[in-house]
């Protein structure tokens, strides 16, 4: 699912640069070459974000 529309930034793209990326969505985001445009995004973001950080990672078998 599309969490930030003008940005196209998609659920998966933000869990994967937030556990690379140290930071709020604001860093996560330019992380990705992104910046804010209007904001409505960034409380569900700021969400993922710090879900992304406590997922655990599954381990290759």
């Amino acid at each position: 699912m599309f969490v930030c529309i003008c940005n196209a930034i998609r659920d998966t793209e933000l869990r994967d640069a937030a556990r690379k990326c140290p930071g709020g969505a604001k860093q996560v985001y330019a992380s990705l070459g992104k910046q804010v445009n209007c904001g409505q995004c960034l409380c569900e973001a700021e969400s993922i974000v710090f879900e992304a950080r406590d997922e655990p990672l599954l381990a290759a078998e």
